[in-house]
């Protein structure tokens, strides 16, 4: 690392203007009137744009065109864009849209996912339905109540790209992206271009998590460049960032868990209620994985589960690590902790009791197929899930050491404890996650590969469309180049519009999808070679890849084989817990997961390090702040993320159990850690201190609430 890669907030070109965004600071009003004389008087201004301005299509959205572009009369959450503004600098086009004159309405915003859920206005509603629930006799009942918070993706890198018109009266668009040909499908019908007008590339993205998905400033810096004739630089500063994506879903929700007396579970209910704000984005998508992962990787014939997706006036929700698992998981993980003590089971005895193993079905009828069906344990089927709880056995729980350092204490250099009142706790967490699309979307990636000689040297050419957002996926493509191909020298073209589809760097897929049309391209070379000199020409070959198929769920009954791949992680958490003061240190956490196939140890090393930090953030201390509609905390001051004194030391097994459908047998390894590792703290925190806790993140209050005082 030397500090050279260009990230998209570093772009510049010659005669560049900077953009910015006039927005809402109204979660709900109606517009009257804009005037935007006075900030397009000020000197240095080029354009001033409202909605009457866009030049095609009013709306768009990755599933649902629903969203304006700039606000068409009436604004539905805080920070939505009225109008934008090009100008020879950063901060007279700030100043300039400060003095645009809006004329708001004010009307009542609805912020209650349930008054939503009331009035009718949703996005989605999944039911799930298995057997008959009600006719069960059960030994053991649990019934709570979860809360989970609205957490952002936190990218360090800003929203950023460049605009640059072209001759023809088409435009280039540089921009920190998850999926190139989806910002196409939707900009060109806005911008009223046609597709090959407009050339997208990926410039350097730092950090993505979900948050890239969605449009920020491709339409609108690609209008500002069309308007002026010069290229339009945009980038949000922390702020507006917070408000200028979509954000984890806040959930709601009610399980009931039923087990008879020998440890199994009899039934399943859930009461699943997401917040999906203003916009739709992929809202229908979260709750189809929400329902469909409802109770998780656990065998259980009585099932019925209710997930919705409401539409409210908070800030849109859309695509984070972990889609719609994350939420369920931390509830339907706390109901198997309560169980098990309930029946006077081990946490570890009670999940292995209930754990699939090939050929179980899951909630929706799926057949758990993806393992070497001749694998059996003492003549049963091989379960995935009750070998890798049983590894725990081989790795301790860190001893409490005779003396400790205040670093390592609750409080840490804050010297609020030397010991007195701290309680040490330890907790699992089991995480069942879909990899690829699902739910009979067409998912697929493209790749080329050329091999050609260049100065003497073998020199193989991978062309395709994946953003690279520090999954290391870049270096996986070359892996695969040289392993299939024999070459040393490879060299990877920018990824961008030119290419086919390579679908969204998201849902842990790419290593499964772009890695197998990268492995396939390859491949028809190497064929292509057996009768061809590379002293004749280059030799090329374009591939695409696509998955097995995947069904919708069935609207009434949730049923269907929705997933491509599911993936499991399996978190053990060790905390120690100051009960005095509420504060809480996560002392270790070890990690059995199955990837399949590891392709590259360090990066993937690096994913379940980064999904694992994701999912502490959501346990104690990540949450944004939203009264009435309105952010309350949108900086990195009020919203905490882990540091590195935040995460302990980790220690990981990595279970290969391959997967006969998929490219090297690999499994997505990217966001099953993000779903266990929360549900694990928090039971480890539960374990020292004797609390219900059914709220994420833990606050401090949540733990001395019952001492009678503020911590």
């Amino acid at each position: 690392m030397n500090g050279a890669f260009d990230y998209a907030s570093d772009l510049s070109f010659p005669g560049m203007l900077w953009g910015h965004t006039l927005r809402s600071p109204h979660p709900r009003a109606r517009i009257r009137s804009i005037d935007t004389t006075a900030a397009q008087a000020i000197p240095g201004v080029e354009a001033v744009l409202t909605a009457a301005d866009v030049p095609g299509k009013l709306h768009y959205g990755l599933i649902e065109d629903d969203q304006p572009v700039l606000s068409l009369g009436e604004v539905n959450y805080q920070g939505e864009p009225v109008a934008i503004v090009a100008a020879g600098s950063l901060d007279v086009a700030r100043r300039a849209a400060e003095l645009i004159e809006v004329d708001y309405e004010l009307l009542e915003p609805r912020c209650d996912p349930e008054d939503a859920l009331e009035a009718g206005s949703f996005f989605r509603y999944q039911p799930v339905r298995l057997g008959d629930p009600d006719a069960q006799v059960p030994a053991a009942v649990v019934a709570r109540e979860y809360v989970v918070g609205m957490q952002d993706q936190a990218p360090l890198g800003p929203e950023s790209g460049a605009a640059v018109p072209t001759a023809d009266g088409g435009v280039e668009l540089y921009v920190a992206t998850q999926w190139v040909h989806s910002d196409l499908e939707q900009i060109a019908p806005c911008l009223g271009l046609e597709p090959d007008r407009i050339h997208i590339a990926i410039a350097g993205i730092g950090g993505a998590f979900g948050a890239r998905e969605d449009l920020s400033v491709q339409v609108h810096m690609a209008m500002l460049a069309l308007a002026t004739g010069r290229p339009v630089k945009m980038m949000y500063d922390r702020a507006e960032s917070f408000v200028g994506h979509v954000h984890r879903h806040p959930a709601r929700m009610r399980y009931e868990h039923a087990a008879d007396a020998d440890g199994k579970l009899l039934y399943v209910k859930a009461r699943i209620v997401l917040d999906g704000g203003a916009y739709a984005s992929t809202t229908e998508a979260v709750v189809g994985n929400a329902a469909s992962l409802a109770v998780g990787p656990y065998e259980v014939e009585h099932v019925s589960v209710d997930a919705w997706g409401a539409r409210t006036n908070n800030p849109p929700c859309g695509a984070m690590r972990g889609f719609g698992g994350v939420q369920t998981c931390f509830a339907y993980e706390s109901q198997m902790d309560a169980l098990a003590e309930a029946l006077g089971l081990s946490p570890v005895e009670f999940r292995r009791r209930n754990a699939v193993a090939q050929g179980s079905k899951l909630i929706t009828g799926q057949i758990v197929d993806a393992y070497d069906p001749e694998r059996a344990d003492d003549g049963r089927p091989f379960s995935p899930l009750a070998d890798m709880l049983g590894r725990f056995k081989e790795i301790p729980v860190p001893a409490v050491p005779a003396g400790r350092d205040i670093v390592d204490l609750p409080g840490g250099t804050g010297n609020t404890t030397h010991g007195e009142g701290v309680r040490r706790g330890v907790g699992y967490g089991v995480g069942l996650k879909n990899v690829c699309y699902s739910e009979g979307f067409d998912d697929y990636s493209t790749a080329s590969v050329r091999v050609e000689r260049v100065d003497g040297q073998t020199v193989a050419f991978v062309h395709t469309a994946a953003a690279e957002v520090g999954q290391g996926h870049w270096s996986l493509q070359a892996q695969i180049a040289r392993t299939e191909l024999g070459v040393d020298r490879v060299e990877l073209l920018p990824n961008d519009t030119k290419a086919g589809s390579a679908g969204s760097s998201s849902a842990s897929r790419q290593s499964y999808m772009t890695g197998g049309a990268v492995k396939a391209a390859c491949e028809a070379v190497r064929e292509l070679l057996r009768d061809r000199d590379l002293a004749d020409g280059p030799v090329e070959a374009t591939r695409v890849f696509r998955h097995r198929e995947t069904k919708p769920m069935d609207p009434v009954t949730g049923q269907g084989e929705s997933h491509v791949q599911l993936a499991l992680c399996v978190h053990r958490a060790t905390v120690d817990v100051d009960i005095e003061l509420g504060l809480v240190k996560v002392v270790d956490l070890t990690c059995v997961q199955d990837v399949g196939k590891i392709m590259n140890p360090a990066a993937l090393e690096g994913q379940i390090h980064g999904g694992t930090a994701q999912g502490l953030g959501l346990a104690v201390m990540e949450e944004m702040i939203t009264e009435q509609g309105r952010v309350r905390n949108a900086s990195f001051t009020d919203y905490l993320i882990p540091t590195i004194l935040d995460m302990p030391p980790m220690r990981l097994r990595i279970v290969e159990n391959a997967d006969p459908e998929a490219p090297y047998g690999l499994r997505g390894a990217g966001e099953p850690p993000t779903l266990s590792s929360t549900p694990a703290i928090v039971a480890a925190i539960r374990d020292a201190t004797g609390l219900a806790l059914t709220q994420i993140p833990v606050r401090p209050e949540h733990l001395t609430a019952h001492l009678g005082r503020q911590p």
